[in-house]
């Protein structure tokens, strides 16, 4: 795997955190207390920069064989979640992922809380949720970046490739102080369940012993296998016309 489809494949999947962790932050802030919202994503910066100072050498420190068995594991159990999504979505089973409409809800909830004062915070509720928001999807961005970057044994460029997608996600977010609705989420949502898909499956193998024909070569030929599978999937599964569909409120 070249440095740049390192780079490129981080950067995808934690940018799409990064919109979800935005919505929130962008909605506890400009319906409550900037200052209290911004307290809470420092305190989330800080609690996973912990998290992440103590798992990066613990990954380091396992044999490459069984971190890419583990990796590959994990890796085909979020990208194959996030392909069956993509795949409903865009086939009409499932309704489709909608930032402005979370962004209205996370914004109604938040002028409907108490307002209530814990120590130096003045609104607890734009800290609990901003910091949970953090948290929540920096573990994601967190755990992407150090599988990928453990494997390739190169965390550093990683790490860079998902600070440079929650910058540019949080910039855009702040630039226009609304939802990021205009990314289409969906879209990268489909485009990063096939490349951890594809990724899970070439290292969960390598992992186990199998030898790949033409070594990393092989991703080549399974991103897109991967992406022609779903995108046949989504045709096949969609509903005759006329036919009702009960959408699902799972995110």
């Amino acid at each position: 795997m070249s440095s740049a489809a390192l780079f490129i494949a981080v950067f995808l999947a934690c940018a799409v955190e990064a919109v979800e962790a935005t919505t929130i932050v962008l909605a506890a802030g400009t319906a409550r207390d900037w200052r209290s919202a911004l307290t809470g994503v420092a305190a989330g910066l800080v609690l996973l920069a912990v998290i992440v100072a103590a798992l990066g050498p613990a990954l380091t420190a396992i044999p490459l064989q069984t971190l890419r068995l583990v990796v590959g594991g994990l890796l085909l159990v979020f990208g194959l979640q996030w392909l069956r999504k993509a795949i409903l979505r865009a086939s009409g089973h499932k309704a489709l992922h909608d930032e402005e409409k979370i962004f209205a809800t996370e914004l109604s909830a938040a002028q409907k809380a108490e307002r209530r004062r814990v120590g130096a915070v003045s609104d607890w509720y734009s800290f609990t949720l901003s910091f949970k928001g953090v948290v929540l999807e920096g573990l994601e961005v967190a755990f992407i970046a150090l599988t990928f970057g453990s494997n390739q044994k190169n965390i550093p460029l990683a790490a860079i490739a998902a600070v440079s997608a929650v910058v540019v996600v949080a910039a855009g977010g702040v630039a226009v102080r609304a939802p990021l609705a205009r990314v289409p989420e969906n879209s990268m949502k489909f485009v990063v369940g096939v490349m951890l898909t594809s990724f899970g499956t070439f290292w969960g193998a390598e992992g186990a012993g199998a030898h790949w024909p033409g070594s990393d070569a092989a991703l080549l030929a399974l991103v897109p296998l991967y992406a022609l599978f779903g995108v046949l999937l989504s045709v096949a599964l969609r509903p005759r016309p006329g036919a009702k569909l009960a959408y699902s409120a799972e995110a």
